[in-house]
């Protein structure tokens, strides 16, 4: 009964350092690694979904977190841990690891609703609905200006060319005054008016006056508003409703704060971007 006894004990003691070499990546200069130290890391990379979890970046992990832990206990050895600079460094990166944590929490517990993300859908289609124009146009200052060219078209002379040549708009004179598919809602509502009374093909027979000067506007073709699907743009209208409450929660912390602090940015009431 001994025998066996103090065999059963040899064999557990035998087996312990197995046990704790089990949990450990490696030893480094006698202080072991932990393997939770790793899939934490591991974690830390693939949160973000850009990185698969591949034994390929496993090993590079292993890797890096031995690697720490060299450059670690040579930083200690140094004194590294007990100098101001470090210990600055340290309150700003707890102040972040904070700060962050808290907002991923309010996000975590305020969700946006599909309910919220479809409501954002049907508001943003209703403001863009209508129809979309495929138009060319020519700005210049003067109204004198804008009449010598279209006297110019009239005569024979290329919308496109002239746009180029004569047009105040960087955005298209280079492309001949093109300002591809865009819906009536984009433009100043002198431009839009005057598109909406053309024909495919037609140009306006008189300067249109705007807030930017002279406009000479020719229709290409118009169409009714394109527009994707809820589904496929639903992640985007979902990122930018958790911005949203994001910011309003921020300017709720803030505003309820009791500081004598005068902030130079975002008034009182106005959530930041």
């Amino acid at each position: 009964m001994k025998k066996n006894l103090l065999a059963a004990v040899a064999l557990s003691a035998a087996l312990l350092p197995l046990a704790a070499s089990a949990q450990n990546i490696a030893l480094v200069n006698g202080k072991p690694v932990p393997k939770a130290r790793a899939e934490l890391l591991l974690a830390q990379v693939t949160k973000t979904g850009q990185q698969q979890r591949t034994p390929e970046l496993e090993t590079q992990v292993k890797d890096e977190v031995v690697l720490r832990e060299i450059f670690i206990q040579e930083a200690e050895k140094r004194g590294v841990p007990a100098s101001a600079d470090y210990k600055a460094q340290m309150e700003l990166a707890r102040q972040s690891i904070l700060i962050r944590e808290l907002f991923a929490d309010y996000a975590k517990k305020n969700p946006v609703s599909d309910a919220e993300a479809q409501a954002e859908y049907d508001k943003f289609k209703a403001q863009n609905s209508g129809k979309e124009y495929r138009a060319r146009h020519i700005l210049v200052e003067k109204e004198d200006e804008a009449k010598a060219l279209i006297a110019q078209i009239k005569a024979g002379a290329k919308f496109e060319e002239l746009a180029t040549k004569n047009s105040k708009d960087p955005g298209s004179a280079a492309n001949g005054g093109d300002l591809d598919w865009a819906n009536g809602n984009s433009y100043v509502k002198e431009f839009t008016e005057a598109l909406a009374l053309l024909q495919k093909g037609e140009m306006t027979p008189t300067p249109v006056k705007s807030q930017f000067g002279f406009h000479i506007i020719k229709l290409e073709d118009s169409r009714e508003a394109q527009f994707p699907a809820f589904d496929d743009v639903k992640p985007q209208i979902v990122k930018r409703l958790e911005q949203q409450k994001l910011g309003v929660y921020q300017q709720e912390l803030k505003n309820k704060a009791k500081t004598d602090y005068k902030f130079a940015n975002a008034p009182q009431g106005a959530a930041p971007n």
